[in-house]
Protein backbone atom coordinates (compact mmCIF):
# COMPACT_ATOMS: atom_id res chain seq x y z
CA UNK A 1 0.00 0.00 0.00
CA UNK A 2 3.09 2.16 0.71
CA UNK A 3 4.25 1.88 -2.75
CA UNK A 4 1.48 2.51 -3.91
CA UNK A 5 1.34 5.72 -2.85
CA UNK A 6 5.02 6.60 -3.49
CA UNK A 7 3.97 5.48 -7.42
CA UNK A 8 1.09 8.26 -7.66
CA UNK A 9 3.22 10.78 -5.92
CA UNK A 10 5.63 9.88 -8.02
CA UNK A 11 3.10 10.44 -11.04
CA UNK A 12 1.67 13.31 -9.55
CA UNK A 13 5.29 15.13 -9.39
CA UNK A 14 6.00 14.34 -12.85
CA UNK A 15 2.64 15.56 -13.95
CA UNK A 16 3.20 18.69 -12.13
CA UNK A 17 6.78 19.27 -13.64
CA UNK A 18 5.28 18.69 -17.01
CA UNK A 19 2.86 21.17 -16.89
CA UNK A 20 5.24 23.40 -15.41
CA UNK A 21 7.76 22.75 -18.09
CA UNK A 22 5.31 23.05 -21.23
CA UNK A 23 4.12 26.31 -19.86
CA UNK A 24 8.06 27.31 -19.30
CA UNK A 25 7.93 26.69 -23.17
CA UNK A 26 5.55 27.87 -24.02
CA UNK A 27 6.31 31.38 -22.44
CA UNK A 28 9.67 31.27 -24.03
CA UNK A 29 7.92 30.60 -27.52
CA UNK A 30 5.75 33.06 -27.18
CA UNK A 31 8.23 35.66 -26.39
CA UNK A 32 10.30 34.51 -29.48
CA UNK A 33 7.16 35.62 -31.15
CA UNK A 34 7.15 38.49 -29.69
CA UNK A 35 10.44 39.40 -30.14
CA UNK A 36 10.13 38.83 -33.58
CA UNK A 37 7.29 40.93 -34.04
CA UNK A 38 8.72 43.36 -31.96
CA UNK A 39 11.45 43.35 -34.69
CA UNK A 40 9.37 43.49 -38.13
CA UNK A 41 10.00 47.10 -39.92
CA UNK A 42 7.98 50.00 -38.60
CA UNK A 43 6.50 53.25 -39.35
CA UNK A 44 8.41 55.31 -36.84
CA UNK A 45 5.51 57.33 -35.11
CA UNK A 46 4.09 60.56 -36.69
CA UNK A 47 4.11 62.27 -33.16
CA UNK A 48 8.09 62.40 -33.14
CA UNK A 49 7.75 64.18 -36.33
CA UNK A 50 5.23 67.14 -35.29
CA UNK A 51 6.58 70.36 -34.95
CA UNK A 52 7.01 74.09 -36.21
CA UNK A 53 9.52 74.68 -38.06
CA UNK A 54 10.30 78.02 -39.96
CA UNK A 55 6.69 79.11 -38.81
CA UNK A 56 5.24 76.09 -40.82
CA UNK A 57 3.74 72.56 -39.42
CA UNK A 58 6.30 69.63 -39.96
CA UNK A 59 4.48 66.41 -40.03
CA UNK A 60 4.99 62.48 -41.28
CA UNK A 61 2.39 61.41 -44.21
CA UNK A 62 2.14 58.20 -44.95
CA UNK A 63 1.18 56.39 -48.59
CA UNK A 64 0.02 52.64 -48.30
CA UNK A 65 -0.45 50.61 -51.72
CA UNK A 66 -3.14 47.33 -51.90
CA UNK A 67 -0.06 45.24 -51.20
CA UNK A 68 0.93 46.31 -48.02
CA UNK A 69 3.45 48.33 -49.13
CA UNK A 70 3.84 51.52 -47.27
CA UNK A 71 5.76 55.11 -47.64
CA UNK A 72 6.38 57.47 -44.91
CA UNK A 73 7.53 61.08 -45.91
CA UNK A 74 8.27 63.93 -43.99
CA UNK A 75 7.65 67.34 -45.24
CA UNK A 76 10.87 68.73 -43.67
CA UNK A 77 13.12 68.38 -46.73
CA UNK A 78 10.40 66.25 -48.22
CA UNK A 79 12.24 63.68 -47.04
CA UNK A 80 11.41 59.67 -47.54
CA UNK A 81 11.63 58.77 -44.10
CA UNK A 82 10.39 54.96 -44.51
CA UNK A 83 9.90 52.67 -47.20
CA UNK A 84 8.87 49.11 -46.60
CA UNK A 85 8.65 46.64 -49.53
CA UNK A 86 8.33 42.74 -49.53
CA UNK A 87 11.11 40.19 -49.83
CA UNK A 88 11.64 36.85 -50.86
CA UNK A 89 9.47 35.69 -47.92
CA UNK A 90 6.46 37.85 -48.31
CA UNK A 91 7.93 39.70 -45.08
CA UNK A 92 7.91 43.63 -45.24
CA UNK A 93 11.46 45.08 -45.26
CA UNK A 94 12.18 48.45 -44.82
CA UNK A 95 14.90 49.82 -47.86
CA UNK A 96 15.75 52.95 -46.89
CA UNK A 97 18.02 54.90 -44.30
CA UNK A 98 16.73 57.21 -41.99
CA UNK A 99 15.66 58.91 -38.79
CA UNK A 100 13.14 58.19 -35.82
CA UNK A 101 12.20 61.61 -35.22
CA UNK A 102 12.34 65.16 -37.12
CA UNK A 103 15.53 65.86 -34.78
CA UNK A 104 17.31 63.12 -36.52
CA UNK A 105 17.16 65.40 -39.56
CA UNK A 106 18.07 68.59 -37.83
CA UNK A 107 21.95 67.92 -37.02
CA UNK A 108 24.67 70.13 -38.07
CA UNK A 109 26.34 66.73 -39.75
CA UNK A 110 24.17 66.50 -42.99
CA UNK A 111 23.63 63.32 -44.85
CA UNK A 112 20.77 64.35 -46.62
CA UNK A 113 18.96 60.81 -45.54
CA UNK A 114 15.82 60.45 -48.39
CA UNK A 115 15.93 64.78 -49.08
CA UNK A 116 14.51 66.25 -52.23
CA UNK A 117 17.77 68.08 -53.16
CA UNK A 118 17.62 71.70 -54.55
CA UNK A 119 17.71 73.93 -56.54
CA UNK A 120 20.60 72.20 -57.68
CA UNK A 121 21.63 68.33 -57.24
CA UNK A 122 25.54 67.36 -56.61
CA UNK A 123 27.99 70.05 -57.54
CA UNK A 124 28.71 73.37 -58.58
CA UNK A 125 32.61 74.28 -59.09
CA UNK A 126 33.72 76.74 -56.67
CA UNK A 127 30.02 77.55 -56.31
CA UNK A 128 29.78 80.01 -59.74
CA UNK A 129 28.43 80.15 -62.71
CA UNK A 130 27.54 82.59 -65.04
CA UNK A 131 24.34 83.39 -66.77
CA UNK A 132 23.00 85.86 -69.28
CA UNK A 133 25.88 88.14 -68.95
CA UNK A 134 25.64 87.67 -65.36
CA UNK A 135 27.69 86.39 -62.45
CA UNK A 136 26.30 84.62 -59.39
CA UNK A 137 28.19 83.10 -56.45
CA UNK A 138 26.55 80.57 -54.36
CA UNK A 139 27.23 79.15 -51.04
CA UNK A 140 30.26 76.98 -51.04
CA UNK A 141 29.42 74.39 -48.28
CA UNK A 142 31.45 71.39 -49.74
CA UNK A 143 35.20 72.72 -49.41
CA UNK A 144 35.67 74.68 -52.08
CA UNK A 145 32.58 74.02 -53.99
CA UNK A 146 28.56 74.20 -53.75
CA UNK A 147 26.88 70.70 -52.97
CA UNK A 148 23.00 70.00 -52.82
CA UNK A 149 21.95 73.83 -53.54
CA UNK A 150 23.96 75.06 -50.28
CA UNK A 151 23.83 75.22 -46.00
CA UNK A 152 19.95 76.00 -46.79
CA UNK A 153 19.07 74.06 -49.79
CA UNK A 154 15.65 72.12 -50.10
CA UNK A 155 16.58 69.86 -47.57
CA UNK A 156 16.17 71.81 -45.02
CA UNK A 157 12.71 73.71 -46.37
CA UNK A 158 9.50 72.74 -44.96
CA UNK A 159 7.48 72.21 -47.56
CA UNK A 160 3.75 72.76 -47.85
CA UNK A 161 1.97 69.06 -48.06
CA UNK A 162 -1.39 67.87 -49.71
CA UNK A 163 -2.04 64.24 -49.54
CA UNK A 164 -4.18 62.98 -52.35
CA UNK A 165 -5.87 59.84 -51.57
CA UNK A 166 -4.06 56.95 -50.01
CA UNK A 167 -1.61 56.88 -52.13
CA UNK A 168 -0.05 60.44 -53.17
CA UNK A 169 1.49 63.42 -51.46
CA UNK A 170 1.63 66.79 -53.26
CA UNK A 171 4.81 68.92 -51.70
CA UNK A 172 5.38 72.54 -52.92
CA UNK A 173 8.34 74.99 -52.24
CA UNK A 174 8.88 78.57 -53.19
CA UNK A 175 12.34 79.17 -53.24
CA UNK A 176 12.79 83.33 -53.15
CA UNK A 177 15.00 85.09 -55.51
CA UNK A 178 18.38 84.79 -54.13
CA UNK A 179 17.64 82.33 -51.95
CA UNK A 180 21.59 80.62 -51.70
CA UNK A 181 22.53 83.03 -54.13
CA UNK A 182 20.22 81.45 -56.95
CA UNK A 183 18.46 84.26 -59.15
CA UNK A 184 14.32 83.75 -59.79
CA UNK A 185 11.76 82.93 -57.18
CA UNK A 186 11.53 79.70 -58.45
CA UNK A 187 8.35 77.59 -57.50
CA UNK A 188 8.88 73.89 -57.33
CA UNK A 189 6.16 70.83 -57.13
CA UNK A 190 7.02 67.60 -56.46
CA UNK A 191 4.44 64.45 -56.27
CA UNK A 192 5.32 61.29 -54.68
CA UNK A 193 2.75 58.70 -56.29
CA UNK A 194 3.07 55.15 -54.98
CA UNK A 195 1.74 52.36 -57.14
CA UNK A 196 -0.30 49.44 -56.81
CA UNK A 197 2.74 47.57 -58.56
CA UNK A 198 4.67 48.84 -55.89
CA UNK A 199 6.93 51.23 -57.85
CA UNK A 200 7.30 54.70 -55.85
CA UNK A 201 6.47 57.80 -58.83
CA UNK A 202 8.57 61.18 -58.23
CA UNK A 203 7.71 63.80 -60.12
CA UNK A 204 9.36 67.22 -60.59
CA UNK A 205 8.03 70.47 -61.99
CA UNK A 206 9.36 74.11 -61.28
CA UNK A 207 8.65 77.42 -62.69
CA UNK A 208 10.87 80.74 -62.26
CA UNK A 209 10.07 84.46 -63.05
CA UNK A 210 14.09 84.67 -63.49
CA UNK A 211 16.14 82.78 -65.57
CA UNK A 212 17.77 80.65 -63.63
CA UNK A 213 19.35 76.95 -62.88
CA UNK A 214 17.85 74.22 -61.62
CA UNK A 215 18.51 70.47 -61.27
CA UNK A 216 15.84 68.78 -58.53
CA UNK A 217 16.56 64.92 -57.20
CA UNK A 218 15.97 62.42 -54.20
CA UNK A 219 18.73 61.32 -52.07
CA UNK A 220 17.47 58.24 -50.81
CA UNK A 221 19.86 55.79 -49.36
CA UNK A 222 18.68 52.46 -50.62
CA UNK A 223 19.73 48.86 -48.79
CA UNK A 224 17.62 45.89 -49.88
CA UNK A 225 19.03 43.82 -47.31
CA UNK A 226 17.36 45.96 -44.81
CA UNK A 227 18.23 49.76 -43.36
CA UNK A 228 20.96 49.07 -40.54
CA UNK A 229 22.45 45.71 -42.03
CA UNK A 230 26.01 45.99 -42.72
CA UNK A 231 26.69 46.19 -45.84
CA UNK A 232 25.63 47.09 -49.99
CA UNK A 233 28.84 45.57 -51.37
CA UNK A 234 27.38 41.80 -51.98
CA UNK A 235 24.39 43.53 -53.81
CA UNK A 236 24.81 42.92 -57.56
CA UNK A 237 24.34 46.26 -59.77
CA UNK A 238 23.48 47.09 -63.19
CA UNK A 239 24.04 50.52 -65.13
CA UNK A 240 22.70 51.02 -68.40
CA UNK A 241 25.67 53.31 -69.42
CA UNK A 242 29.02 53.37 -71.64
CA UNK A 243 30.58 56.39 -69.64
CA UNK A 244 30.80 58.40 -66.54
CA UNK A 245 31.95 62.16 -66.64
CA UNK A 246 35.39 61.92 -64.50
CA UNK A 247 35.86 64.02 -61.99
CA UNK A 248 38.63 66.16 -60.35
CA UNK A 249 40.00 65.72 -56.32
CA UNK A 250 37.50 67.85 -55.16
CA UNK A 251 34.73 65.77 -57.30
CA UNK A 252 34.15 68.71 -60.12
CA UNK A 253 33.66 66.99 -63.35
CA UNK A 254 36.46 67.80 -65.48
CA UNK A 255 34.29 68.14 -69.06
CA UNK A 256 35.09 65.05 -70.47
CA UNK A 257 33.49 61.39 -70.74
CA UNK A 258 35.34 58.55 -70.40
CA UNK A 259 34.34 54.99 -71.40
CA UNK A 260 33.66 52.64 -68.57
CA UNK A 261 34.05 49.49 -70.31
CA UNK A 262 37.86 47.90 -68.97
CA UNK A 263 37.71 50.20 -65.86
CA UNK A 264 35.75 49.49 -62.32
CA UNK A 265 32.84 51.46 -63.53
CA UNK A 266 31.45 48.94 -65.67
CA UNK A 267 28.49 48.23 -65.24
CA UNK A 268 27.02 47.35 -68.28
CA UNK A 269 26.49 43.95 -66.74
CA UNK A 270 25.59 42.62 -63.27
CA UNK A 271 28.17 42.68 -60.91
CA UNK A 272 28.69 42.77 -57.26
CA UNK A 273 29.52 46.50 -56.02
CA UNK A 274 32.34 45.23 -53.88
CA UNK A 275 33.73 43.74 -56.99
CA UNK A 276 36.21 46.42 -58.15
CA UNK A 277 35.77 48.92 -55.33
CA UNK A 278 38.91 48.87 -53.63
CA UNK A 279 40.96 48.54 -56.78
CA UNK A 280 43.99 50.95 -57.96
CA UNK A 281 42.20 53.95 -59.84
CA UNK A 282 42.62 57.35 -59.92
CA UNK A 283 38.44 57.63 -60.12
CA UNK A 284 37.59 55.97 -57.08
CA UNK A 285 40.48 57.55 -54.98
CA UNK A 286 39.34 60.86 -55.40
CA UNK A 287 35.50 59.58 -54.40
CA UNK A 288 37.09 57.12 -51.90
CA UNK A 289 34.59 54.49 -53.74
CA UNK A 290 31.83 55.23 -56.41
CA UNK A 291 30.46 58.50 -56.20
CA UNK A 292 29.88 59.44 -59.97
CA UNK A 293 27.89 60.70 -62.33
CA UNK A 294 27.25 57.87 -65.15
CA UNK A 295 26.26 59.03 -68.49
CA UNK A 296 22.61 57.30 -69.28
CA UNK A 297 22.91 55.46 -72.88
CA UNK A 298 18.69 55.73 -72.87
CA UNK A 299 15.95 57.99 -70.95
CA UNK A 300 12.85 57.74 -72.00
CA UNK A 301 11.21 55.96 -68.53
CA UNK A 302 10.31 53.25 -71.15
CA UNK A 303 13.36 51.27 -69.93
CA UNK A 304 14.95 50.27 -66.52
CA UNK A 305 18.52 52.04 -66.53
CA UNK A 306 19.68 50.56 -63.79
CA UNK A 307 18.84 47.51 -61.37
CA UNK A 308 19.84 46.37 -58.08
CA UNK A 309 19.69 42.88 -56.63
CA UNK A 310 20.07 41.62 -53.09
CA UNK A 311 21.08 37.85 -52.95
CA UNK A 312 20.29 37.80 -48.99
CA UNK A 313 16.12 39.11 -49.33
CA UNK A 314 15.60 38.72 -53.22
CA UNK A 315 14.70 42.05 -53.30
CA UNK A 316 14.92 43.93 -56.74
CA UNK A 317 15.08 47.42 -57.51
CA UNK A 318 14.53 48.97 -60.84
CA UNK A 319 15.24 52.41 -61.87
CA UNK A 320 13.10 54.50 -64.69
CA UNK A 321 13.66 58.03 -65.71
CA UNK A 322 13.89 60.96 -67.94
CA UNK A 323 16.51 62.41 -66.76
CA UNK A 324 20.26 61.90 -68.32
CA UNK A 325 22.33 61.40 -65.56
CA UNK A 326 22.64 58.57 -62.67
CA UNK A 327 24.76 59.75 -59.11
CA UNK A 328 25.67 56.60 -57.78
CA UNK A 329 27.57 57.20 -54.56
CA UNK A 330 28.26 54.07 -52.27
CA UNK A 331 27.78 55.09 -49.12
CA UNK A 332 31.34 56.25 -48.62
CA UNK A 333 30.95 58.48 -46.34
CA UNK A 334 28.72 56.89 -43.61
CA UNK A 335 30.52 57.19 -40.30
CA UNK A 336 28.91 54.26 -38.21
CA UNK A 337 26.37 56.76 -36.57
CA UNK A 338 24.07 55.09 -33.72
CA UNK A 339 21.06 57.01 -34.38
CA UNK A 340 18.91 55.50 -37.44
CA UNK A 341 15.69 53.86 -36.93
CA UNK A 342 15.78 51.84 -34.31
CA UNK A 343 18.76 52.60 -32.93
CA UNK A 344 20.35 51.54 -36.33
CA UNK A 345 23.98 51.94 -37.00
CA UNK A 346 24.63 53.02 -40.53
CA UNK A 347 27.98 51.74 -41.07
CA UNK A 348 30.65 52.76 -43.85
CA UNK A 349 29.18 51.63 -47.25
CA UNK A 350 25.73 50.18 -45.94
CA UNK A 351 23.55 52.09 -48.19
CA UNK A 352 23.81 53.42 -51.82
CA UNK A 353 22.18 56.42 -53.63
CA UNK A 354 20.92 56.12 -57.27
CA UNK A 355 20.17 59.62 -57.85
CA UNK A 356 19.00 60.35 -61.25
CA UNK A 357 20.12 64.10 -62.41
CA UNK A 358 21.10 65.99 -65.02
CA UNK A 359 24.93 66.12 -64.56
CA UNK A 360 27.09 67.95 -62.09
CA UNK A 361 28.68 71.25 -63.00
CA UNK A 362 26.20 71.74 -66.09
CA UNK A 363 26.30 75.53 -65.38
CA UNK A 364 29.65 75.59 -66.63
CA UNK A 365 29.94 72.96 -69.29
CA UNK A 366 28.70 74.37 -72.09
CA UNK A 367 28.71 70.56 -73.31
CA UNK A 368 26.41 68.77 -71.16
CA UNK A 369 22.64 68.92 -71.41
CA UNK A 370 21.47 72.33 -70.12
CA UNK A 371 19.97 72.98 -66.35
CA UNK A 372 18.70 76.38 -67.46
CA UNK A 373 14.88 77.32 -66.63
CA UNK A 374 13.71 80.44 -67.99
CA UNK A 375 10.17 82.22 -67.55
CA UNK A 376 7.18 81.16 -69.04
CA UNK A 377 9.13 77.75 -69.25
CA UNK A 378 8.31 74.76 -66.78
CA UNK A 379 10.73 72.25 -65.05
CA UNK A 380 9.63 68.28 -64.95
CA UNK A 381 11.15 65.40 -64.70
CA UNK A 382 9.85 61.97 -63.42
CA UNK A 383 12.16 59.10 -61.97
CA UNK A 384 10.49 55.51 -61.05
CA UNK A 385 11.95 53.07 -58.17
CA UNK A 386 9.78 49.89 -58.67
CA UNK A 387 10.35 46.66 -56.58
CA UNK A 388 10.14 42.93 -56.81
CA UNK A 389 10.99 39.65 -56.17
CA UNK A 390 13.12 37.01 -57.66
Amino acid sequence: MKKNIQLILAAACFSTLFVACNHASSTKNGSDKDSTAAQAPQIPDSANFKATVQGKQVDLYTLKNKNGVTVAITNFGGRLVSLLVPNKDGKLTDVILGHDSLSGYQIKAETYFGAIIGRYGNRIGKGKFNLDGKSYQLDLNDKINTLHGGFNGFYKQVFDAKKVGDQQLELTYVSKDGEGGYPGMLTSKITYTLTDDNALKIEYSATTDKATIVNLTNHAYFNLNGAGTPTITNDSLKIDADNITPVDTTLIPTGKFEKVKGTPFDFTSFKTIGADIDKTDDQLKAGKGYDHNFVLNKHDISQSIATVKSPETGIVMDIYTTEPGLQFYSGNFLTGLSDGKGKATYAHRSALCLETQHFPDSPNEPSFPSTVLKPGETYHTTTIYKFSVK
